[in-house]
C-alpha cells in the first residue's frame, strides 16, 4: 500500500516573486493527512489560507493565481509540481507576500528544500485517480487530451506562434524522471513578448537570473541550457503543476500540444467532473450505505468525519423544508470541510419566475445553500446541536456561470473561523466541476 506523505520539518527560502517583484519569505511546513496542499498567507490577518484546489483557479495568464475571497496567491505552478513530482501530498505552504519566490525559474531549489526537509508516511493510503476515458479539448491555441494508461505520462509539443522552437519530450513521471528530466527546466519568454508582460504588471522581478529570454534566433541566459530542448519541459512542468490542483495524483497519459495554463486548468476541470461522474451516479441511482451515523447513541451529534448524511439527518441538523432547503445530501465530511449536493430539478418553484422561459437558478439561493452548509458543518460539537444558523452577511461573493435545471449542485464549505456563536465560512458552488458561484459568510447559531 503507498501512503500518503508529508515533510519531516519545516525549511525555509527568501526570494523576489517573478511577476510581483516583491521579496518574500515562503516555508513548506508539514501537514496532517487529508490536508492537501495549502497556501497560508502569513503576512495577512488571520492567517489565511487558500486550498491549492482548481475551484480557487482565479487567473490562468503566464501563471496560475488561487484565491479565496480577497486573499491571492500568484504563481503558484513550480511549487504544486515540486510536491506531485517527489509524492508530497499534505503540506503548508507560508508566504509572507502574495507570489512564491522564483528562485532560478526552475523547481531545484524546491526539490533542494524538500530533499533537506525529508518525506515521511502519514499512515493513509494514498488514492490516485486512473481516467476511465479520453478527454481531448481545446482552448485558444492550445490542444490538450488525457488517455487512460498505467502510470502518468507526459507528452508535450511546444513552440511559440511562429513555429519557432518546435519541442517534442515524453516521460512517464516518477519522482526520479521529475528530479532528473522536469525539475531543473527554467521559465522562458520571447523578447517580444517583455513589453506587453511589463505594460501588464507581470515579470517585474524578472531577469536572465530566473528566466530565459528568446531574442530571434539567440537565447539568452546566464548559463548553458540545462536539456537541450528545456523550453518543452518547462512547459510539462507547469503542466504537472496545474493538475496537481485536482488534488488527487493522476494516472493517464496527457498529451499537449502548445500548452498553456488556462488549457492546464481547463483540463483538470474536465478530468475532476469526469471524477465527479460515478459519485453522483451512485448517490443517484444506487440505496444508501448502512453509515457510522446510523448507529451513534441518543444525543450524538451525526456530523462526524468520513460520514454521509441523507436526506433524513440533514432534516435533522436543518429547520429549513420545502421550498428553501438547498442541501438534499451530505456526501463528505473531514475535520472543518464539508460537500454537499443539492439536485437542481425543473420543478423547482422559482424557476417560474426567474425566468421565464430562460429558467436559471437565482444567486443568493446558492448564497444560502452554502449557509446552510455551514450552519450543519457546526452541529460536529456537541453544544450547537438543535440550534439555528442565521445568516448574518455575505463577503466577496462572485456569480460565474448559471446554474439551470437538470444540473447537481455541489457545495463545498470550509469553517476558518468559529467564536462562540459565530461562524465564518468560505463557500463554492460548483456544477460538473467547474465553480458557479463563490463567497465568505458569517452566521450565528441561536436556539430553536
Amino acid at each position: 500500500m503507498v501512503q500518503k506523505q508529508t515533510l519531516r520539518n519545516p525549511i525555509g527560502f527568501s526570494g523576489v516573486g517573478l511577476h510581483s517583484g516583491n521579496r518574500v519569505n515562503m516555508r513548506f511546513v508539514p501537514a496532517p493527512a487529508n490536508a492537501g496542499i495549502r497556501f497560508r498567507r502569513v503576512d495577512l490577518e488571520g492567517k489565511p489560507e487558500i486550498p491549492a484546489r482548481l475551484e480557487h483557479v482565479v487567473d490562468t495568464n503566464r501563471s496560475t493565481t488561487l484565491a479565496s475571497g480577497s486573499v491571492k496567491v500568484q504563481t503558484v505552478e513550480h511549487v504544486l509540481a515540486t510536491f506531485a513530482g517527489c509524492g508530497v501530498d499534505n503540506a503548508i505552504v507560508e508566504l509572507d507576500a502574495n507570489e512564491p519566490p522564483i528562485a532560478d525559474g526552475s523547481a531545484r531549489e524546491y526539490c533542494r528544500m524538500v530533499d533537506e526537509a525529508g518525506v515521511v508516511p502519514q499512515g493513509e493510503p494514498r488514492e490516485s485517480y486512473a481516467v476511465s476515458e479520453a478527454i481531448q479539448l481545446q482552448a485558444g491555441e492550445s490542444l490538450m487530451s488525457v488517455l487512460p494508461h498505467d502510470r502518468l505520462k507526459v507528452t508535450c509539443t511546444s513552440a511559440d506562434r511562429q513555429g519557432r522552437y518546435t519541442q517534442y519530450f515524453s516521460v512517464e513521471v516518477t519522482p526520479e524522471t521529475w528530479r532528473r528530466e522536469l525539475s531543473h527546466a527554467r521559465t522562458f519568454c520571447f523578447f517580444e513578448e517583455i513589453e506587453y508582460l511589463i505594460k501588464n504588471g507581470l515579470i517585474e522581478g524578472g531577469s536572465l537570473q530566473n528566466a530565459i529570454v528568446i531574442r530571434e534566433d539567440a537565447v539568452l541566459t546566464t548559463e548553458p541550457l540545462r536539456y537541450p530542448d528545456e523550453f518543452v519541459r518547462h512547459k510539462m512542468l507547469d503542466i504537472l503543476g496545474d493538475l496537481a490542483l485536482l488534488g488527487v495524483p493522476l494516472v493517464g497519459h496527457v498529451v499537449a500540444m502548445l500548452p498553456s495554463h488556462a488549457a492546464n486548468v481547463a483540463l483538470g476541470r474536465q478530468i475532476a467532473a469526469q471524477i465527479q461522474r460515478p459519485l453522483l451516479a451512485a448517490q443517484t441511482f444506487s440505496p444508501p450505505p448502512l453509515k457510522a451515523t446510523e448507529k451513534l447513541a441518543a444525543g450524538e451529534s451525526p456530523v462526524v468525519d468520513g460520514a454521509t448524511l441523507d436526506i433524513e439527518l440533514v432534516q435533522r441538523m436543518l429547520p429549513h423544508r420545502y421550498p428553501f432547503l438547498m442541501v438534499d445530501r451530505v456526501t463528505r465530511i473531514a475535520g472543518s470541510q464539508m460537500a454537499a449536493m443539492k439536485n437542481v430539478t425543473a420543478n423547482e418553484p422559482y424557476f417560474q419566475g426567474h425566468f421565464p422561459g430562460h429558467p436559471i437558478m437565482p444567486g443568493v439561493l446558492q448564497l444560502e445553500a452554502i449557509a446552510q452548509v455551514a450552519g450543519i458543518l457546526m452541529m460536529r460539537q456537541a453544544e450547537n446541536a438543535g440550534k439555528l444558523a442565521y445568516f448574518m452577511s455575505a463577503e466577496s461573493v462572485k456569480w460565474r456561470k448559471p446554474v439551470r435545471p437538470g444540473d447537481t449542485l455541489i457545495i463545498e464549505v470550509e469553517l476558518t473561523k468559529t467564536r462562540s456563536k459565530i461562524g465564518r465560512a468560505k463557500g463554492t458552488c460548483l456544477v460538473d466541476g467547474e465553480v458557479v458561484s463563490e463567497a465568505e459568510v458569517t452566521f450565528m447559531l441561536v436556539d430553536r
